[in-house]
C-alpha cells in the first residue's frame, strides 16, 4: 500500500507547529503536504487567507486526509487569534471553506484543533493586544476572581481584591469582545462535527487554569458538545503546539486500523494526581487525553502493551526550578531510581518512550545523563521535555505510536536526537546562560534583532559544547540554528546523528 496523502496546516510558522510533523513523519506511511511558509504569517502578522484556501482547495481535492488548524484558517495564526477585530460574520465565512473542500472530496478524512483563547497570567504583550502590558495580570486575575464568584466559592479576601482591580474600560471591552467572538466560532465548529464535515475535533486549552476567562468559556463549548452528544468525536484537554503532531498520529494510526496499547508507568503512586504548570487537571487524566487523542488505548499492564509510556515526574507538582533543583517531590518522595531500572529492564523488549515532565519548560540532565551512561539513549521510541506537560506529551506519544508502524528509521533517530538536544540541551541549559549575557550586547530574552546572528552563533556554540559533555558515542551534528522570532523563549534546529 502506498502512503497516504495527507494536507496539513500547521498552528503558524514556529519550528514546533511547522518542522516537527515534516521531521517525524518523513520516513512515514503519510505524505504531509504544507502550504509555503512564506504564506503562514508570523507572530503578529496573520497568515495570508486567500493563498491558504487556494492551497487547500487545490491540495485537499485529491488528497486522503485533511488536519488542519482552525485558528490559522480562520485568523491567521494562532497569535492573530488573540488580537483581531474580526467580524463574526467574517470569521464564519472563512470557515465554510471547509463544507466546500468536504463537497470537492467526500470521502476526506478531517481532523482539526481549534484552540479555547489564553488568558496569560502576566503583564506581557509580546503575543498578546498591546495593552497586555498594562493590565495583562489584571485581566487574568478579574477573570479569575469573577468565576469563583459566580459558582459562589469566593472568600471575602478574594472579594475586597476583585473589588479594587482597576482595567480601563475600553482595554477590557476589546478583551471581552474577542473571547465571546473567538468562543461563538468554536460553537460553530461544533456545528461542522454534527453535519460530518469534521470527522474529528480538538479544543486545545492554551496555558490553561482551573478558573478563570478561559475555563467559562470551556464550560460553555463542553454543555454544547455534550448537548449534541459528540463526547467522543471532540476532546478538550490542555495543550496547544503539540496538536498538530497528535492528530497527525491519530490519522496514520486510522489509515492503518491500528490502536495502540499503552502501558503507563510513574516514578511515585501520586504523580499521575498532581496538577502540572499552567494546566488545570489531573496528569493522569491527561496523559490518557493525548494517547485516545493520538489513537491508542491505556491498558492496565505491561504484559498487554504494545508500548510503555514512562512519565519522569514528582510525587506532587511540577517543578518550576530552571536549575534542575531536587526537591523533596522528586528526591524522596518520587522514586527516580526504581522508575530508571524499569527503563533499562524494558527497554529492550518493548518499545518505550519517556514523557520528561519533571520540569516547567526543559529536560532532566540527569535522565539524559543517565540513558548515555547505560548506552540507550538511542533505544527509545520516544522522548520528549519541552514547555509544558502538554506538549511534552502529544509529542513523545506521537513519536511513540510513529515508530510502532514505521521503525527505527533515520528520521525517527534524528528527531529522537533533536528533542535531546532542544529540550534539555537548549531549554534546560543553552537558554538560560546565554540570556544571562544579553544585556552586554544591547538586547534581552524578548528581543535579540539588534545582534540577532551573534547570539545564534553563540547558541550554536554552547549546543556543540553540550553535545560534546553529553554525547558520548553517537556524535548529532548542528545543521541549523536560528532564533526565529528573534527572541530566546523558541529555537529552530536541524539535527542530523
Amino acid at each position: 500500500m502506498g502512503r497516504k496523502k495527507v494536507v496539513y496546516l500547521a498552528l503558524d510558522e514556529r519550528p514546533c507547529n511547522f518542522n516537527f510533523p515534516k521531521f517525524l513523519y518523513e520516513e512515514s506511511k503519510l505524505e504531509i503536504i504544507s502550504p509555503d511558509i512564506e504564506i503562514m504569517g508570523k507572530n503578529k502578522k496573520p497568515a495570508n487567507i486567500e493563498k491558504i484556501n487556494e492551497f487547500l482547495l487545490k491540495e485537499a481535492s485529491n488528497a486522503d486526509g485533511l488536519v488542519i488548524s482552525i485558528d490559522t484558517l480562520i485568523y491567521g495564526g494562532i497569535v492573530p487569534s488573540r488580537i483581531h477585530h474580526l467580524s463574526i460574520e467574517e470569521l464564519s465565512n472563512r470557515l465554510s471553506v471547509l463544507k466546500e473542500i468536504k463537497k470537492l472530496n467526500p470521502k476526506l478524512v478531517i481532523y482539526a484543533f481549534s484552540l479555547i483563547m489564553r488568558c496569560p497570567q502576566y503583564s506581557l504583550s509580546v503575543e498578546e493586544p498591546d495593552y497586555y502590558d498594562e493590565c495583562g495580570y489584571e485581566i487574568f486575575r478579574k477573570g479569575f476572581l469573577e468565576h469563583k464568584e459566580k459558582l459562589g466559592i469566593i472568600s471575602e479576601v478574594e472579594k475586597e481584591e476583585l473589588s479594587k482591580i482597576e482595567i480601563k474600560k475600553e482595554y477590557l471591552e476589546d478583551y471581552l469582545t474577542r473571547r465571546k467572538i473567538n468562543s461563538s466560532l468554536n460553537l460553530k465548529v461544533i456545528d461542522f462535527v454534527k453535519k460530518k464535515v469534521i470527522d474529528f475535533l480538538i479544543f486545545p486549552q492554551d496555558d490553561a487554569a482551573e478558573y478563570g476567562y478561559t475555563a467559562m468559556d470551556q464550560e460553555v463549548v463542553r454543555s454544547k458538545i455534550y448537548e449534541k452528544k459528540l463526547h467522543l468525536k471532540i476532546l478538550m484537554y490542555p495543550g496547544a503546539d503539540e496538536v498538530g503532531l497528535v492528530l497527525l498520529s491519530r490519522i496514520q494510526n486510522h489509515f492503518e486500523n491500528k490502536k495502540p496499547k499503552v502501558y503507563i508507568k510513574y516514578p511515585a503512586i501520586t504523580s499521575g494526581m498532581l496538577i502540572p504548570t499552567l494546566e488545570d487537571r489531573y496528569l493522569d487524566t491527561s496523559i490518557k487525553y493525548q494517547i485516545i487523542a493520538s489513537g491508542g488505548m491505556v491498558v492496565s499492564s505491561v504484559d498487554e502493551a504494545e508500548i510503555i509510556l514512562v512519565v519522569s515526574t514528582s510525587a506532587n507538582k511540577m517543578i518550576n526550578s530552571p536549575n534542575q533543583a531536587k526537591p523533596r517531590d522528586l528526591s524522596v518522595l518520587a522514586n527516580y531510581v526504581e522508575m530508571f531500572e524499569f527503563i533499562k529492564y524494558y527497554v529492550d523488549k518493548l518499545p518505550l518512550m519517556i514523557a520528561d515532565v519533571t520540569y516547567l519548560n526543559g529536560g532532566d540532565l540527569l535522565l539524559l545523563n543517565d540513558l548515555v551512561n547505560e548506552k540507550i539513549e538511542f533505544k527509545l521510541a520516544g522522548y520528549a521535555g519541552w514547555n509544558t506537560a502538554a506538549n511534552t506529551l502529544g509529542t513523545v506519544i506521537s513519536q511513540g505510536f510513529n515508530y510502532l508502524i514505521n521503525g527505527e528509521t533515520s528520521s525517527h533517530l534524528n528527531f529522537l536526537t533533536l528533542r535531546y538536544i532542544e529540550d534539555i540541551g537548549y531549554c534546560s541549559v543553552v537558554r538560560s546562560s546565554v540570556t544571562n549575557e544579553l544585556s552586554k550586547y544591547g538586547a534581552n530574552y524578548f528581543d535579540v534583532s539588534m545582534c540577532l546572528e551573534l547570539i545564534e552563533e553563540l547558541v550554536k556554540t554552547r549546543l556543540n559544547e553540550f553535545v560534546d559533555k553529553y554525547f558520548k558515542g553517537k556524535k548529532p551534528i548542528l545543521k541549523k540554528v536560528k532564533l526565529p522570532w528573534k527572541r530566546m523563549f523558541e529555537v529552530e534546529l536541524e539535527i542530523k546523528l
